[in-house]
């Protein structure tokens, strides 16, 4: 099947330790001027991409607006640092120095991962037996460089590409012959792991090991030699010494099996493994990956494929390029950028200059100092941090965070529109799946400072107040009922003449806690107004844009969008369910560990009192010495 081409081509990069791969992609799965250049020939990444397009000026072609580079190393921000090379650089200003619209920068194994549903049966070669369960988790390890481990989730008609560091997990022998070689790198390395073995640099820590187990003199052999004197079977030590690596191999794919489920099977990349042809297919790999004792049954029902094509990663690195400028254009991109877009009615013309400027240019907001932003948009910095705060971020530091989880390069789990051609089963997937993908977006948002605060003030409550409004009602009742279960003196309010009366007998050291979506009833806003000025202190779970998140002393935010006009708040309401689950855990934790002390009521109203005082430009807040951290962990321990 073909496809229109492209308005201009994009350039696709496959960068490891010691090549560098790039090609023009023409057409969706059109891969032209295909070229590897040695990373070492080249000063930085900018002199590599600089080189191959220099290679290309003798042809007529439009300008190159977007790039993806698939890098072996892990990606997190904007800064890129790889392990196995000295080369690093900034996305942003890479970006801006190769004059590209859109630069995506993503984990080698992460795109490799991407286009393993893609692959046709000519493209992989089957190893031993099994039967890949559709729609299943799938795993994926290679051998190169360094040890690349990634893997797919299903998830709605997409996947999830899991961007994971699983080749430094420790290096376990299975024979003696793997003993002595774990003995002697450890005399080199004080952590094997199963990089240290699994890679190029492996494969010669593997010979000399097994040279001196062999009473030979050490001798100095690169990799590439060895496994051609191995497949050429002039040398029975570098026979052994790649046996012994199909075998290592073996182990670390059938750990990744077991640890994932990967029921959808195991593929293997990297440039070692695809390289081996016959060898690797008769080595004791695949009774090394079956030979898991009582799981052994378990492990024969799961296939394990050789990566052939070579196109793989260009393919990876091109589907995620594809969904990001998707993104770019719709409610599936950054969930914050996408939040920005919505409020620009709402924000100030200072603001809306902060705001143009961080969609227009993302990365480099990502990076730049306040002050660099706030000329940028012409602007002061008290405009800045008054946007970051108008979006429902503590700051700066706290908008940069959100940001850089919006700046992925996995494919994002999105929400899927539930039609009348639905049937039953379908229909059941489909709202599942758009509560897990809401949920795990908040859980990507989450505010350590927000919740350690709001924990704080609730631990030292002499009273909880829940006040909520129809739909929500519910959610008010739950964490009444959930306080009190923890010795929490708790009440919740649910009818709007009955908020008016309590609010108006609030007293200092008590906490309200206001749930409700983003369009709250004036009578709900008066409430607050009203507990404020009585002296309460008030937490809000509510979305960023509302106006109870800024008349609150600490607000949780969770944004989800419904449409309120043909459904209930079904998704939103188990959102903010959650929400006081985390609550209610990390109360629960502080009380336990008494760290309250002796303090007596008034001790703790002056605590809530005075906490508006503290200083806001700090976001220092008092604490009672239980970290949002720990309470997480306990969460994720306790299955909340």
């Amino acid at each position: 099947m073909s496809f229109p081409p492209f308005q201009s081509p994009r350039l696709l990069a496959d960068i490891g330790g010691t090549y560098a791969r790039f090609s023009l992609e023409m057409a969706p799965g059109e891969f032209v001027h295909t070229r590897s250049l040695k990373c070492a020939e080249h000063a930085d990444f900018h002199a590599a991409v600089t080189a191959y397009l220099s290679g290309l000026s003798h042809l007529t072609l439009p300008p190159i607006k977007n790039a993806a580079v698939a890098i072996a190393n892990p990606v997190a921000g904007d800064s890129v640092r790889m392990t196995n090379y000295h080369w690093q650089f900034s996305i942003e200003a890479m970006r801006e120095r190769l004059q590209f619209d859109h630069l995506v920068v993503v984990n080698d194994f992460t795109a490799l991962a991407m286009a393993l549903p893609s692959l046709l049966p000519t493209q992989r070669r089957q190893v031993g037996g099994g039967t890949p369960v559709a729609r299943s988790v799938v795993g994926l390890i290679g051998a190169g460089s360094g040890l690349g481990v990634s893997g797919l989730i299903p998830a709605d008609n997409g996947w999830i590409a899991l961007g994971t560091e699983g080749g430094h997990t420790s290096f376990s022998p299975r024979d003696a012959r793997e003993v002595a070689i774990l003995q002697y790198a450890w005399r080199h390395h004080p952590h094997v792991s199963f990089e240290r073995l699994l890679s190029g640099p492996g494969i010669e820590l593997t010979y000399r090991a097994l040279r001196e187990q062999a009473g030979k003199p050490d001798l100095l052999m690169g990799a590439p030699e060895i496994t051609q004197h191995a497949l050429d079977g002039s040398d029975p030590l570098c026979v052994a010494t790649l046996e012994a690596f199909c075998g290592m191999l073996g182990t670390a794919a059938a750990n990744l099996a077991v640890t994932q489920g990967a029921f959808g099977g195991i593929y293997i990349g990297g440039g070692i493994v695809p390289r081996l042809g016959d060898f690797f297919d008769r080595s004791m790999f695949r009774h090394r990956f079956e030979d898991k004792g009582r799981f052994s049954e378990y492990m024969r029902g799961i296939p394990t494929y050789v990566i052939t094509s070579p196109e793989a990663t260009f393919v990876g690195a091109s589907i995620i390029l594809a969904a990001q400028l998707r993104g770019l254009n719709s409610a599936e991109g950054s969930a914050i950028l996408s939040q920005i877009k919505r409020a620009l009615g709402s924000l100030s013309p200072a603001e809306q200059r902060v705001a143009n400027h961080v969609l227009a240019h993302p990365r480099s907001a990502l990076n730049d100092p306040i002050a660099q932003i706030a000329r940028a948009a012409d602007v002061s910095q008290p405009t800045v941090i008054r946007f970051c705060r108008t979006l429902g971020c503590e700051g700066l530091s706290d908008f940069k965070l959100r940001l850089a989880s919006g700046l992925t390069g996995t494919m994002p789990i999105t929400h899927t529109q539930v039609t009348g051609e639905d049937s039953m089963l379908e229909l059941g997937v489909k709202v599942l799946g758009n509560t897990a993908s809401a949920i795990l977006q908040v859980r990507d948002h989450l505010n350590r400072d927000t919740i350690d605060r709001a924990v704080t003030l609730l631990s030292a409550a002499d009273r909880v107040e829940f006040y909520a409004l129809g739909q929500y009602g519910v959610v008010a009742d739950d964490a009444q009922f959930k306080f009190l279960r923890i010795g929490v003196s708790a009440n919740a309010c649910t009818d709007p003449r009955l908020q008016v009366l309590a609010a108006n007998v609030l007293r200092p050291g008590v906490v309200v806690v206001v749930i409700s979506s983003g369009q709250q009833p004036n009578e709900l806003l008066e409430v607050v107004e009203q507990a404020r000025a009585r002296g309460a202190a008030v937490v809000a779970i509510t979305e960023s844009q509302s106006p109870l998140a800024r008349k609150a002393d600490v607000s949780l935010i969770i944004d989800h969008l419904e449409d309120m006009a043909t459904q209930l708040p079904m998704i939103s309401r188990i959102l903010h369910l959650l929400m006081v689950d985390i609550l209610v855990v990390g109360v629960a934790m502080r009380r336990g560990r008494q760290d309250l002390g002796a303090e007596d009521a008034n001790g703790k109203a002056a605590l809530i009192n005075n906490w508006s005082d503290a200083s806001a430009s700090s976001g220092k807040r008092p604490s009672l010495g239980v970290s949002t951290a720990s309470l997480l962990a306990h969460l994720n321990a306790s299955g909340h």
